[in-house]
């Protein structure tokens, strides 16, 4: 059982930055690769990027290589995604995820996780 509670979302202007973050309840948090999706209001939900247990590998979706980058601390139990350069295209609900299967595959697909948080607002104005 694992309980995510995703923070750091708002408003902010293209260009501009957020970090966002994803605190995880659950001694065997490290051991879960974990990843953030967004929603836009509309579309389907999207992957956005993913990193392994102990960090040492991520995935980023192609239209937000280079903007964003995520991250963890298993000693804080926190995932976090930073995001820089924000674009209007990037206006969703985040959510932050936790895959129990322990297998790395590089893709991310929203039946793999098994925990989701309640998602935080990022709007980003033009």
């Amino acid at each position: 059982q694992v309980q995510l509670v995703e923070s750091g979302g708002g408003l902010v202007q293209a260009g501009g930055s957020l970090r966002l973050s994803c605190a995880a309840s659950g001694r065997t948090f490290r051991i879960y690769n974990m990843g953030w999706f967004r929603q836009a209001p509309g579309k389907e939900r999207e992957p956005v990027a993913a990193i392994s247990r102990t960090g040492g590998l991520t995935y980023s979706a192609d239209s937000v290589k280079g903007r964003f980058t995520i991250s963890r601390d298993n000693a804080k139990n926190t995932v976090y995604l930073q995001m820089n350069s924000l674009k209007p295209e990037d206006t969703a609900v985040y959510y932050c995820a936790a895959d129990t299967g322990l297998i790395w595959t590089g893709i991310m697909e929203s039946q793999k996780y098994d925990y989701w948080g309640q998602g935080t607002q990022v709007t980003v104005s033009s």
